[in-house]
């Protein structure tokens, strides 16, 4: 029985969705109902179409999700009871000046050796210039020797930073390394949540939704929203008149006729024309 109204997908989530959509895909010769792929629609179309489905795809697993999400909440919540009865939070003043310093670290790595180059080369071309258009001038010496040392203070910064860069791909390799273990390592109702999930999303949203689109690839989700024609224009209750033209209809028959009336003066005029 699936839920009236489904959870939507969180963002921390997505990359799992897409994860087990592209599994699904990879391995999509190994099952025989998703034979298809490539024929009608290749790997790609498919991921398109199954991404732009989301919200439809995961309401198929809308009841493990939820449980999930629910575990996984409790988890989380636990676990920040325990560290604020524990060691500080790690957003505390510690941390903010630790982050502090490190930024201004960077910005130091990063500076340094622009400066220290940009120096170097200042230094060098005007040093050996003054040297070329005056040997007896002792300035010119100085500048090249101050050159020197900045080109050595740049390629030491250099070397710093690379090392730096070296470190921090250690550290986040071991970070990475730490969160997978620490995933590997849930509580069991967790764990089977999440496996709970990602098999009914697997088997009841992905994978018939794949096969709905290789038996019909106009089947997809904007072929299942109603469309209104443009000349669907709802009638209203009365029609307009019927006006024809002159040439329309039966022959006309004889117009009417009209004559003036005949008005004739009276019998009389003027003096000469006396009445008998």
């Amino acid at each position: 029985m699936q839920m009236t109204s489904a959870p939507h997908l969180l963002a921390e989530d997505g990359p799992e969705y897409e994860r087990i959509l592209g599994d699904a895909l990879r391995h999509a010769h190994e099952r025989p109902d998703l034979e298809g792929v490539g024929d009608r629609l290749n790997t790609e179309q498919l991921r398109t179409m199954a991404l732009s489905a989301t919200a439809l795809i995961t309401a198929a697993a809308a009841t493990e999700y939820e449980h999930y999400v629910k575990a996984r909440g409790e988890l989380r919540r636990a676990a920040t009871a325990e560290g604020a009865d524990g060691a500080p939070a790690p957003d505390g003043p510690q941390s903010t000046a630790a982050g502090s310093g490190a930024g201004i670290g960077a910005v130091i790595t990063v500076l340094t050796p622009l400066l220290a180059g940009s120096a170097a080369v200042i230094f060098l071309l005007v040093g050996y210039l003054l040297k070329a258009v005056g040997p007896s001038m002792t300035f010119g010496g100085s500048l090249v020797a101050a050159g020197w040392f900045f080109a050595a203070v740049a390629a030491a910064a250099i070397l710093v930073a690379a090392v730096g860069l070296l470190v921090t791909a250690l550290r986040n390799g071991a970070t990475s390394l730490a969160a997978e273990n620490e995933e590997q390592e849930l509580p069991e109702d967790v764990a089977r949540a999440r496996e709970a999930w990602r098999h009914a999303l697997l088997e009841r949203g992905i994978l018939p939704f794949l096969r709905d689109a290789l038996a019909d690839p106009t089947a997809g989700p904007a072929a299942r929203t109603p469309h209104r024609s443009p000349n669907r224009i709802p009638k209203v209750g009365y029609s307009r008149p019927d006006f024809s033209g002159p040439d329309d209809g039966p022959a006309a028959g004889p117009r009417p006729t009209f004559t003036s009336p005949d008005f004739t003066s009276p019998d009389f005029g003027g003096p000469e024309h006396q009445p008998d």
